[in-house]
């Protein structure tokens, strides 16, 4: 069964890894390529766009995939969706896999948000100084911001305009709470903006800004389509892969 795995993530990297030694499992990972130095599955990769859902279409028939499993990063909307319909008009199963949100405990204080939109509009009001751990893409959003200053974190530069005041820190999670929590001290941040990514690989960030008292706008994730099938980890991936597989012997 040839399976093609949209990834970029941690768990499109886990489930690479446990399908490719399964007998009867042909694996091509895809990765959008915005990452100067990803970190690479095992097995067979392919790096690019495929030019909108007319392109992916185009290339499952022409590679013969049987399946397609989503492991993109959850704000990765375009490519999602570009999936759902390419897989439908291929007459393909497709399965996302979203790793569960990041849910507000006993101390924090976050403003939830629709969008980068909302979030610029929000920061205005919390507070001079500003964590923006958004990636690489739309720190845009912000750049009409004048007053507060932000340190920007991202694994590579921002594309297109940024707020006039700013400090770049290039670096790759994940990061521990000791050292986010020296980090918002040092730099004096008295508000953190990020996207509810979910996992463990970087919510040390939002440990630090509790016990700082520092509040967090978190942007929601965008929505999958009504009708998607949806594995929150990689376990339940792969049995839903067996499970394809078993219904075509």
């Amino acid at each position: 069964m040839k399976i093609l795995i949209l990834g970029g993530t941690r768990e499109a990297r886990e489930l690479a890894e446990i399908a490719s030694g399964e007998r009867g499992f042909d694996i091509v990972s895809s990765l959008a390529g915005r990452v100067s130095d990803p970190l690479l599955p095992e097995g067979v990769v392919r790096i690019g766009g495929f030019g909108g859902a007319d392109g992916l279409w185009e290339w499952l028939v022409a590679n013969a995939i049987e399946v397609v499993i989503d492991a993109t990063h959850p704000f990765a909307a375009t490519i999602s969706m570009n999936a759902a319909t390419a897989t439908a008009r291929a007459d393909l199963p497709l399965l996302h896999v979203r790793r569960p949100g990041w849910s507000a405990g006993p101390g924090d204080k976050w403003i939830r948000v629709p969008d980068l939109e909302a979030a610029a509009a929000a920061v205005a009001g919390l507070g001079d100084r500003v964590f923006l751990t958004i990636g690489r893409q739309g720190v845009g959003a912000f750049a009409g911001l004048t007053e507060p200053w932000f340190l920007i974190r991202a694994i590579d530069p921002p594309v297109g305009n940024l707020p006039p005041h700013h400090e770049l820190l290039l670096a790759r999670g994940p990061f521990a709470v000791e050292t986010e929590s020296r980090l918002l001290a040092s730099h004096r941040i008295d508000v953190l903006v990020t996207k509810d990514s979910g996992g463990d690989h970087t919510d040390a960030k939002l440990v630090a800004a509790r016990g700082a008292g520092i509040p967090v706008v978190m942007i929601d994730r965008p929505a999958l389509p009504a009708d998607a099938i949806v594995a929150a980890n990689v376990p339940d991936a792969v049995q839903w892969l067996r499970a394809q597989s078993a219904s075509r012997a």
